[in-house]
């Protein structure tokens, strides 16, 4: 099942580099090889949704709750499909499925949420965005307010009062489910990041719980009475600061934010806006300090957890301006203790990925890899291939780009049988030196021992082109030929059986350039020239479908 995983692996960072089709292919050979896997047919769901093919994603859903009935994931993309094939009620239907079997899973209740709120601007509920006077009222509502500074927004909103049917494709965005919370009055925010430091709310005071009878209009203007003429003044000041901020007039931003904490110093967010000018400035340490301050201001106040988060964030993207990658981590952590963001956890990795490289460099040292790999050398001859192992994979860490490393620690596969472990090395020995006609000679035998006679004989045909006289790759070219042709009912099976063998035979054109290379071999050399066709050719060679005598 190795293949399987490494082509689920291959779907998933297609899928998440936007390659759909890429993502689909590789996800659909992989179910060839495991039909009974239930997260290949969620994965393929998700593709088919994200290309848009939302009854292959729906069928693929069905697949996976068939195959795995008590699993949750399974459920989400089941309403999700039929979310947007326009079909609510079953996918209502199918997120509450889902709960029964995971009744705290909170994507299930938040998507439940989200189609029940589609349902009513679809089914006897007036349009909630055409709703008169609709911007004084999201301009109102703290939630909003500054949102109405974004043109995009207002293009969004202006976008939905003309076509609420597509409010079923933008449940995804925190600020419609903000929006819509809004205007019907009840709590459909999503768990998510906010936009940048836009959206304060007026006060820290908690709100007090509203009955079900309580109209959303009377919450705001109880709000409205809570906000004092200071704090009323400061958000003024901080909205003109974000206009000139917007502008790139960074200093004249400066002047309002700074007027702001002058008649609200408790709110973290103008902190937060004075920070975001130095970092714009590039003065990253200033940043930093304005930053701790904002968080210290915060908790004294009990600020929204996700602005202390946002400071944390900036602390760390500070940090990381300025080459100090391990106290960006720490401010990364900070920030995803206070409040998890997707974006906040790519931050996190990325940099946990730019500090293992730093150390993986500051390890290299060639003469200490020369030295594990003499250890290994001796340990093999006496035959204790599992310790050599560890030797020559300390003489790689020491020395990662010389292939003669891999190439011996490939030796100790042999003896030990991991065959898959050892082919591995023989793939990145020759990736780093492809004339390394010993890692090709290794790679055709690894090959040979796992079956795979077609492409063990493509390998020792790349070490018989450095080297024409070698005769171990004369051998094994020799052996995998006779493998390959010994029965060929069943070689023709096994090659049928790969979905890239099936494509290259239905192709009309490579139908007609086979048989001319029964009837006239010499056509072959011409047709090589296409690097398209001599791909195809190689792929029905490496499968022993063909040969060339």
């Amino acid at each position: 099942m190795e293949k399987v995983t490494v082509l689920k692996d291959k779907g998933n960072a297609a899928l998440q580099a936007g390659k759909f089709s890429d993502a689909i292919k590789y996800y659909t050979e992989a179910i060839t090889l495991d039909d009974n896997n239930h997260v290949l047919y969620s994965n393929r769901s998700a593709a088919y949704a994200k290309a848009s093919k939302y009854h292959q994603a729906l069928e693929d859903a069905e697949k996976t709750v068939q195959l795995k009935p008590d699993w949750g994931k399974g459920y989400s993309r089941k309403g999700s499909a039929l979310a947007y094939l326009g079909r609510i009620d079953e996918s209502i239907k199918a997120y509450e499925e889902g709960l029964v079997h995971e009744p705290e899973n909170q994507q299930l209740k938040e998507a439940l949420q989200g189609v029940r709120a589609q349902k009513f601007g679809n089914k006897g509920f007036a349009n909630p965005f055409s709703t008169p006077d609709l911007f004084g009222k999201l301009r109102s509502d703290p939630r909003t307010r500054a949102y109405l500074d974004d043109p995009e927004y207002v293009k969004l909103v202006q976008d939905l009062q003309r076509n609420p049917n597509s409010l079923g494709h933008r449940l995804n965005d925190t600020k419609v489910l903000t929006t819509l919370s809004v205007l019907l009055g009840i709590n459909l925010e999503a768990t998510g990041d906010e936009d940048m430091d836009t959206a304060p709310p007026p006060t820290r005071k908690v709100p007090r719980p509203r009955s079900e009878t309580q109209k959303p209009q009377a919450k705001v203007e109880k709000m409205d009475e809570d906000i004092s003429p200071e704090k009323q003044e400061a958000l003024k000041e901080k909205d003109l600061g974000n206009q000139v901020y917007k502008k790139k007039n960074f200093e004249e931003a400066l002047k309002h934010y700074n007027r702001a904490v002058e008649l609200d110093a408790g709110d973290i967010t103008y902190l937060n806006n004075i920070a975001a000018v130095y970092f714009e400035q590039k003065e990253y340490k200033k940043c930093i300090e304005q930053c701790e301050k904002a968080i210290e201001v915060g908790r004294e106040n009990r600020a929204d957890f996700k602005l202390i988060s946002k400071a944390f964030t900036r602390i760390g993207n500070a940090h990381m301006k300025l080459g100090d990658l391990y106290s960006a981590k720490t401010a990364y952590e900070k920030s995803m203790s206070e409040f998890r963001t997707p974006e906040i956890k790519a931050l996190l990795s990325d940099v946990q990925k730019k500090i293992k490289e730093e150390e993986r460099k500051a390890y290299i040292d060639p003469v200490k890899a020369e030295e594990e790999k003499e250890k290994g050398n001796e340990l093999f001859k006496n035959g204790d291939y599992a310790t050599a192992v560890k030797h020559y994979t300390e003489a790689i860490k020491r020395n990662p780009d010389d292939p003669k490393y891999y190439s011996n620690r490939a030796a100790c596969y042999t003896k030990l049988a991991a065959f898959d472990l050892g082919l591995k090395d023989c793939e990145k020995c020759v990736e780093l030196d492809p004339k390394f006609i010993k890692g090709w000679i290794r790679k055709g035998k690894f090959l040979q021992g796992m079956q795979q006679h077609g492409k063990a004989l493509s390998a020792y045909q790349k070490a018989l082109e450095l080297d024409s006289t070698n005769s171990e790759a004369l051998e094994g070219y020799r052996s995998c030929t006779v493998a390959v042709n010994s029965n060929p009912e069943e070689v023709r099976k096994r090659a049928m059986g790969d979905p890239d063998v099936q494509a290259i035979m239905r192709d009309p054109a490579m139908r007609l350039i086979l048989e001319q290379m029964q009837n006239d071999p010499k056509a072959l050399q011409d047709h090589l020239k296409n690097p398209d066709i001599a791909a195809k050719i190689q792929k029905l060679l490496e499968s022993g479908l063909i040969a060339i005598h």
